[in-house]
């Protein structure tokens, strides 16, 4: 049997959550690991969670720390090959083929199918980097099945074909993370084709960790309660759970308006919770007395 290679000590799990850190990404021991193999492998990294838990954000991260240039393809349903893949500029090669007009047809194609004419999209920009990029494929579950079949022989020999331009082959593979709100269940062959993680939301001394990172002016007290306000809002049946994102939105909006406590002004805290409830039942759902309830509870 083959000796592996360790993982290099610059991708262990300890200090890949130290370096995410540094830029204000907690980071469990749990994902830290799964990064580290996702780098020590070379293996795609499924990440699935909520929405607003930091999945997006943990790409972001990964290409601060290291340098990696971050490409994104944002997916959606309908997403084509075209779109993800690369296009012909079809308006600069019609133009072309007018300002060629006599010339032999090996020539017109010669011309008409070279790399300026080439508009390269997320996929194909990324096999193409001289060093490894960050590969983000954002909410892999909006995309249709055929997308992700496709998706399955980019992943499994990071090369494209071109028919009229022939084979690229990664110069440098990519380090690829997929992510996943649950919206529709995924393939069982890219999930084999992937490591994976389940990114829940923070438990409160986690959360206020992240918020004194990100807000390091914001008052202790107000931040405690602010992310034991957050919790008992997540416990309660809403149509959009708030995420990370929205608890950071919403201790930004209170330090602007000059809050040290959640109880000094319940009216406008009333109406400062537009940063958490994203639809109108949930802000119904939500009236003043309840909200007064929850404050007390978490002074």
């Amino acid at each position: 049997m083959t000796d592996k290679s360790p993982i290099d000590q610059t991708y262990s799990a300890t200090g890949i959550c130290d370096k995410l850190k540094e830029v204000g990404y907690l980071a469990s021991a749990d994902l830290g690991f799964s990064l580290s193999l996702m780098y020590g492998l070379n293996r795609p990294l499924l990440l699935e969670g909520e929405a607003g838990v930091g999945k997006t954000s943990l790409a972001k991260s990964l290409s601060k720390i290291y340098g990696s240039k971050l490409i994104r393809l944002q997916c959606h349903e309908g997403l084509s090959v075209n779109q993800s893949v690369y296009e012909w500029n079809y308006q600069r090669q019609l133009l072309s083929i007018k300002l060629l007009e006599g010339k032999p047809v090996d020539t017109i194609e010669d011309e008409i199918y070279s790399e300026k004419y080439l508009l390269q999209r997320p996929l194909l920009e990324a096999i193409r980097q001289p060093e490894s990029p960050i590969l983000l494929i954002d909410e892999i579950d909006r995309a249709d099945d055929e997308f992700e079949a496709f998706l399955l022989e980019v992943l499994g020999e990071f090369q494209i074909t071109i028919p009229e331009f022939g084979s690229i082959k990664a110069k440098a593979k990519p380090r690829v993370i997929l992510t996943s709100n649950g919206t529709r269940e995924l393939s069982d062959a890219l999930r084999r084709r992937c490591l994976y993680n389940y990114i829940d939301y923070p438990n409160i001394d986690e959360e206020l960790h992240i918020v004194r990172m990100q807000l390091p002016n914001m008052d202790i007290d107000l931040a405690s309660q602010l992310v034991r306000f957050v919790k008992k809002l997540r416990s309660m049946q809403l149509r959009k759970v708030p995420g990370v994102a929205e608890t950071l939105d919403w201790a930004e909006a209170l330090m602007c308006l000059g809050f040290r406590s959640l109880d000094e002004d319940l009216v406008s805290l009333q109406s400062s919770l537009v940063c958490l409830l994203k639809y109108q039942e949930d802000k119904d759902n939500l009236g003043p007395e309840t909200v007064k309830k929850m404050v007390g509870s978490v002074l």
